[in-house]
Protein backbone atom coordinates (compact mmCIF):
# COMPACT_ATOMS: atom_id res chain seq x y z
CA UNK A 1 0.00 0.00 0.00
CA UNK A 2 1.40 3.70 -1.17
CA UNK A 3 1.34 6.76 1.36
CA UNK A 4 -0.30 9.53 -0.79
CA UNK A 5 1.75 12.26 -1.65
CA UNK A 6 1.62 15.38 1.02
CA UNK A 7 -0.53 17.68 0.49
CA UNK A 8 1.42 21.03 -0.16
CA UNK A 9 0.13 23.94 2.02
CA UNK A 10 -0.55 27.19 -0.80
CA UNK A 11 1.10 29.91 0.76
CA UNK A 12 -0.12 33.56 0.38
CA UNK A 13 2.05 35.80 -1.15
CA UNK A 14 3.66 38.82 1.01
CA UNK A 15 0.28 40.61 -0.31
CA UNK A 16 -1.69 38.81 2.15
CA UNK A 17 0.82 40.11 4.88
CA UNK A 18 0.63 43.46 3.72
CA UNK A 19 -3.28 43.39 3.42
CA UNK A 20 -3.78 42.25 6.79
CA UNK A 21 -1.30 44.84 8.17
CA UNK A 22 -3.17 47.43 6.11
CA UNK A 23 -5.96 46.19 7.98
CA UNK A 24 -4.69 45.94 11.36
CA UNK A 25 -3.42 49.75 11.12
CA UNK A 26 -6.83 50.63 9.65
CA UNK A 27 -9.03 49.38 12.43
CA UNK A 28 -6.31 51.16 14.70
CA UNK A 29 -6.66 54.12 13.20
CA UNK A 30 -10.20 54.11 12.91
CA UNK A 31 -10.59 53.50 16.60
CA UNK A 32 -8.42 57.06 16.81
CA UNK A 33 -10.71 58.45 14.85
CA UNK A 34 -13.74 57.86 16.42
CA UNK A 35 -12.02 58.68 19.66
CA UNK A 36 -11.29 62.41 17.74
CA UNK A 37 -14.53 62.26 16.60
CA UNK A 38 -16.64 62.29 19.87
CA UNK A 39 -14.40 64.93 21.71
CA UNK A 40 -14.90 67.33 18.62
CA UNK A 41 -18.49 66.81 18.72
CA UNK A 42 -18.92 67.13 22.19
CA UNK A 43 -16.77 70.25 22.57
CA UNK A 44 -19.13 71.59 19.45
CA UNK A 45 -22.39 70.59 20.98
CA UNK A 46 -21.01 72.65 24.14
CA UNK A 47 -19.44 75.43 22.91
CA UNK A 48 -22.13 77.92 23.68
CA UNK A 49 -21.93 76.85 27.37
CA UNK A 50 -18.37 77.07 27.15
CA UNK A 51 -18.22 80.57 25.92
CA UNK A 52 -20.48 81.87 28.78
CA UNK A 53 -19.06 80.04 31.80
CA UNK A 54 -15.70 78.82 30.62
CA UNK A 55 -14.17 77.08 33.55
CA UNK A 56 -15.68 78.35 36.27
CA UNK A 57 -18.91 75.93 34.67
CA UNK A 58 -16.92 73.24 36.99
CA UNK A 59 -17.05 75.75 40.04
CA UNK A 60 -20.61 76.61 39.62
CA UNK A 61 -23.48 74.92 42.02
CA UNK A 62 -26.41 76.58 40.33
CA UNK A 63 -28.45 74.56 38.36
CA UNK A 64 -31.59 76.35 37.02
CA UNK A 65 -33.25 75.53 33.71
CA UNK A 66 -35.62 78.14 34.42
CA UNK A 67 -33.51 81.11 34.90
CA UNK A 68 -31.08 79.48 31.99
CA UNK A 69 -28.31 79.58 34.53
CA UNK A 70 -26.17 76.62 34.70
CA UNK A 71 -23.07 74.82 36.86
CA UNK A 72 -21.41 71.52 36.89
CA UNK A 73 -20.14 70.99 40.23
CA UNK A 74 -23.16 69.23 42.63
CA UNK A 75 -23.26 66.89 39.48
CA UNK A 76 -19.18 66.67 39.35
CA UNK A 77 -18.91 66.07 43.15
CA UNK A 78 -21.62 63.41 42.73
CA UNK A 79 -19.86 61.32 40.27
CA UNK A 80 -16.86 61.52 42.26
CA UNK A 81 -18.24 60.86 45.40
CA UNK A 82 -20.09 57.92 44.56
CA UNK A 83 -17.48 55.77 42.55
CA UNK A 84 -14.96 56.69 44.76
CA UNK A 85 -17.24 55.11 47.60
CA UNK A 86 -17.90 52.32 45.38
CA UNK A 87 -14.01 51.74 44.96
CA UNK A 88 -13.48 52.43 49.16
CA UNK A 89 -16.20 48.93 49.42
CA UNK A 90 -15.38 46.97 45.87
CA UNK A 91 -11.30 46.64 45.77
CA UNK A 92 -10.97 45.42 49.23
CA UNK A 93 -14.28 42.71 49.16
CA UNK A 94 -13.24 42.06 45.04
CA UNK A 95 -9.39 41.21 46.45
CA UNK A 96 -10.79 38.69 49.27
CA UNK A 97 -12.92 37.12 46.44
CA UNK A 98 -10.10 36.16 44.26
CA UNK A 99 -7.88 35.60 47.14
CA UNK A 100 -10.31 32.47 48.48
CA UNK A 101 -10.95 31.48 45.35
CA UNK A 102 -7.05 30.75 44.12
CA UNK A 103 -5.41 30.43 47.47
CA UNK A 104 -8.09 29.40 50.08
CA UNK A 105 -11.21 27.54 48.18
CA UNK A 106 -11.48 23.50 48.30
CA UNK A 107 -11.98 22.97 44.53
CA UNK A 108 -15.30 21.86 44.44
CA UNK A 109 -16.57 25.44 45.71
CA UNK A 110 -14.14 27.22 43.05
CA UNK A 111 -16.17 26.68 39.70
CA UNK A 112 -19.93 26.99 41.48
CA UNK A 113 -18.74 30.38 43.93
CA UNK A 114 -17.20 31.72 40.65
CA UNK A 115 -19.66 31.43 38.09
CA UNK A 116 -21.71 32.71 40.84
CA UNK A 117 -19.75 36.03 41.42
CA UNK A 118 -19.71 36.43 37.15
CA UNK A 119 -23.49 36.32 36.97
CA UNK A 120 -24.18 39.55 38.96
CA UNK A 121 -22.34 41.62 36.37
CA UNK A 122 -25.36 39.65 33.49
CA UNK A 123 -28.03 41.58 36.14
CA UNK A 124 -29.20 44.55 34.07
CA UNK A 125 -28.45 48.51 36.14
CA UNK A 126 -32.17 49.06 36.35
CA UNK A 127 -32.92 45.80 38.17
CA UNK A 128 -30.01 46.86 40.63
CA UNK A 129 -31.55 50.62 40.68
CA UNK A 130 -35.08 49.17 41.53
CA UNK A 131 -33.59 47.01 44.10
CA UNK A 132 -31.92 49.35 45.58
CA UNK A 133 -34.77 51.80 45.58
CA UNK A 134 -37.20 49.68 46.92
CA UNK A 135 -35.48 47.08 49.62
CA UNK A 136 -31.94 48.15 49.88
CA UNK A 137 -32.52 51.94 50.95
CA UNK A 138 -35.34 51.50 53.60
CA UNK A 139 -32.90 48.73 55.34
CA UNK A 140 -30.12 51.25 55.11
CA UNK A 141 -32.74 54.38 56.25
CA UNK A 142 -33.57 52.26 59.13
CA UNK A 143 -30.83 50.18 60.54
CA UNK A 144 -28.10 52.30 59.53
CA UNK A 145 -28.77 56.36 59.18
CA UNK A 146 -31.42 56.34 62.20
CA UNK A 147 -29.26 54.56 64.61
CA UNK A 148 -26.01 56.84 63.53
CA UNK A 149 -28.07 59.96 63.30
CA UNK A 150 -29.07 58.78 67.07
CA UNK A 151 -25.30 57.84 68.28
CA UNK A 152 -24.23 61.15 66.62
CA UNK A 153 -26.23 63.46 67.12
CA UNK A 154 -24.61 66.42 68.57
CA UNK A 155 -21.23 65.68 67.26
CA UNK A 156 -19.91 68.69 65.29
CA UNK A 157 -18.85 66.92 62.08
CA UNK A 158 -19.75 63.08 62.16
CA UNK A 159 -23.31 64.55 63.13
CA UNK A 160 -23.12 66.27 59.74
CA UNK A 161 -21.81 63.28 57.68
CA UNK A 162 -25.24 61.32 58.79
CA UNK A 163 -27.62 64.52 58.91
CA UNK A 164 -30.67 64.78 56.55
CA UNK A 165 -34.13 62.44 56.07
CA UNK A 166 -33.62 58.86 56.90
CA UNK A 167 -35.27 58.26 53.16
CA UNK A 168 -32.57 55.79 52.25
CA UNK A 169 -31.20 57.44 49.19
CA UNK A 170 -28.29 59.27 48.75
CA UNK A 171 -24.69 59.73 47.61
CA UNK A 172 -23.84 56.98 49.81
CA UNK A 173 -26.46 54.51 48.67
CA UNK A 174 -25.37 54.99 45.34
CA UNK A 175 -22.43 54.04 46.25
CA UNK A 176 -23.11 51.06 47.73
CA UNK A 177 -24.95 49.79 44.66
CA UNK A 178 -22.24 50.87 42.31
CA UNK A 179 -19.84 49.20 44.77
CA UNK A 180 -22.07 45.90 44.23
CA UNK A 181 -22.43 46.14 40.43
CA UNK A 182 -18.51 46.72 40.01
CA UNK A 183 -17.12 43.32 42.49
CA UNK A 184 -17.93 40.79 39.69
CA UNK A 185 -15.72 42.75 37.48
CA UNK A 186 -13.05 43.43 39.26
CA UNK A 187 -13.39 40.23 40.97
CA UNK A 188 -13.25 38.11 37.84
CA UNK A 189 -9.84 40.15 36.62
CA UNK A 190 -8.18 39.53 40.29
CA UNK A 191 -8.75 35.85 39.54
CA UNK A 192 -7.94 35.67 36.22
CA UNK A 193 -4.63 37.48 37.12
CA UNK A 194 -3.95 35.53 40.18
CA UNK A 195 -3.90 32.34 38.43
CA UNK A 196 -1.52 33.09 35.90
CA UNK A 197 1.19 33.63 38.38
CA UNK A 198 3.29 30.38 37.95
CA UNK A 199 3.11 27.86 40.54
CA UNK A 200 6.97 27.30 40.94
CA UNK A 201 6.91 31.22 42.66
CA UNK A 202 4.13 30.40 45.32
CA UNK A 203 5.98 26.75 46.48
CA UNK A 204 9.13 28.29 46.30
CA UNK A 205 7.52 30.98 48.59
CA UNK A 206 5.58 28.48 50.86
CA UNK A 207 8.62 25.78 51.03
CA UNK A 208 10.67 28.96 52.46
CA UNK A 209 7.71 29.12 55.49
CA UNK A 210 5.52 31.87 53.79
CA UNK A 211 2.08 32.17 54.70
CA UNK A 212 -0.56 32.84 52.27
CA UNK A 213 -0.78 35.96 53.56
CA UNK A 214 2.59 36.74 52.83
CA UNK A 215 2.80 34.82 49.07
CA UNK A 216 -0.12 37.04 47.91
CA UNK A 217 1.59 40.44 48.99
CA UNK A 218 5.29 39.28 48.32
CA UNK A 219 4.54 37.33 44.92
CA UNK A 220 1.33 37.55 43.83
CA UNK A 221 0.64 40.86 43.91
CA UNK A 222 4.25 41.93 42.78
CA UNK A 223 4.18 39.48 39.43
CA UNK A 224 -0.20 40.38 38.51
CA UNK A 225 0.38 44.31 39.52
CA UNK A 226 -0.55 45.59 36.06
CA UNK A 227 -3.72 43.42 35.63
CA UNK A 228 -5.17 44.22 39.26
CA UNK A 229 -4.75 47.94 38.58
CA UNK A 230 -6.33 47.19 35.09
CA UNK A 231 -9.43 45.55 36.71
CA UNK A 232 -9.51 48.68 39.14
CA UNK A 233 -9.96 50.73 36.73
CA UNK A 234 -12.73 48.73 34.36
CA UNK A 235 -14.53 49.22 37.77
CA UNK A 236 -13.99 52.38 38.17
CA UNK A 237 -14.90 53.36 34.61
CA UNK A 238 -18.14 51.30 35.08
CA UNK A 239 -18.94 53.13 38.33
CA UNK A 240 -17.63 56.35 36.60
CA UNK A 241 -20.43 55.51 33.07
CA UNK A 242 -23.30 53.86 35.24
CA UNK A 243 -26.55 55.62 34.54
CA UNK A 244 -29.60 53.87 35.58
CA UNK A 245 -28.86 52.89 38.74
CA UNK A 246 -27.40 55.69 39.90
CA UNK A 247 -30.53 57.61 39.00
CA UNK A 248 -32.77 55.30 40.74
CA UNK A 249 -30.85 55.91 44.37
CA UNK A 250 -29.15 59.38 44.37
CA UNK A 251 -31.90 61.62 44.79
CA UNK A 252 -31.54 63.57 41.35
CA UNK A 253 -30.83 66.97 43.58
CA UNK A 254 -28.87 69.82 42.25
CA UNK A 255 -28.05 71.43 45.70
CA UNK A 256 -25.63 71.47 47.84
CA UNK A 257 -27.37 71.58 51.15
CA UNK A 258 -25.27 69.53 53.83
CA UNK A 259 -21.91 67.50 53.29
CA UNK A 260 -24.31 64.28 54.31
CA UNK A 261 -23.85 61.09 53.01
CA UNK A 262 -27.55 60.12 53.41
CA UNK A 263 -28.17 63.34 51.41
CA UNK A 264 -30.03 63.40 47.88
CA UNK A 265 -27.31 64.71 45.26
CA UNK A 266 -26.83 64.18 41.46
CA UNK A 267 -24.17 62.76 38.93
CA UNK A 268 -23.49 63.60 35.62
CA UNK A 269 -25.02 60.35 34.14
CA UNK A 270 -28.08 60.95 36.02
CA UNK A 271 -28.61 64.39 35.11
CA UNK A 272 -28.30 63.27 31.58
CA UNK A 273 -30.77 60.83 31.54
CA UNK A 274 -33.53 63.05 33.14
CA UNK A 275 -32.83 66.19 31.24
CA UNK A 276 -31.22 65.42 27.88
CA UNK A 277 -34.57 64.26 26.22
CA UNK A 278 -36.64 67.36 27.71
CA UNK A 279 -33.71 69.96 27.15
CA UNK A 280 -34.46 72.73 24.81
CA UNK A 281 -31.65 73.56 22.29
CA UNK A 282 -29.53 76.14 23.55
CA UNK A 283 -27.89 76.93 26.71
CA UNK A 284 -29.46 73.95 28.49
CA UNK A 285 -28.80 71.58 25.88
CA UNK A 286 -25.53 72.81 25.92
CA UNK A 287 -24.75 73.15 29.39
CA UNK A 288 -25.60 68.98 29.86
CA UNK A 289 -23.19 68.44 26.72
CA UNK A 290 -20.59 70.24 28.74
CA UNK A 291 -21.14 67.56 31.67
CA UNK A 292 -20.60 64.71 28.97
CA UNK A 293 -16.92 66.57 27.99
CA UNK A 294 -16.12 66.98 31.85
CA UNK A 295 -17.20 63.09 32.36
CA UNK A 296 -15.24 62.52 29.24
CA UNK A 297 -11.86 63.75 30.77
CA UNK A 298 -12.64 62.24 34.18
CA UNK A 299 -12.42 59.19 32.35
CA UNK A 300 -9.16 60.50 30.50
CA UNK A 301 -7.27 61.64 33.52
CA UNK A 302 -7.95 58.43 35.79
CA UNK A 303 -7.04 56.24 32.91
CA UNK A 304 -3.71 59.09 32.57
CA UNK A 305 -3.01 58.43 36.48
CA UNK A 306 -3.34 54.75 35.88
CA UNK A 307 -0.44 54.29 32.90
CA UNK A 308 1.36 56.87 35.09
CA UNK A 309 1.32 54.71 38.59
CA UNK A 310 1.63 51.41 36.27
CA UNK A 311 5.04 53.38 34.81
CA UNK A 312 6.41 54.15 38.60
CA UNK A 313 5.89 50.53 39.77
CA UNK A 314 7.87 49.23 37.09
CA UNK A 315 10.65 51.80 37.66
CA UNK A 316 10.83 51.31 41.62
CA UNK A 317 11.04 47.64 40.64
CA UNK A 318 13.93 48.15 38.56
CA UNK A 319 15.11 50.04 41.29
CA UNK A 320 15.26 47.87 43.40
CA UNK A 321 16.92 45.35 41.15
Amino acid sequence: MTNPPPVKSVRLGPWADRLFGWAAKGAALLTLALLVGILLSLVVGAWPAIEKYGLSFLTRSVWDPVQNDYGGLVMIYGTLATSFIALLIAVPVSFGIALFLTELSPAWLKRPLGTAIELLAAVPSIVYGMWGLLVFGPILATYVQQPLQSLFNGVPVLGALVSGPPVGIGILSAGIILAIMIIPFIASVMRDVFEVTPALLKESAYGLGSTTWEVVFKVVLPYTKAGVIGGIMLGLGRALGETMAVTFVIGNMNQFNSPSLFEAANSITSALANEFAEAASGLHQAALIYLGLVLFFITFVVLSLSKILLARLKKNEGAKA
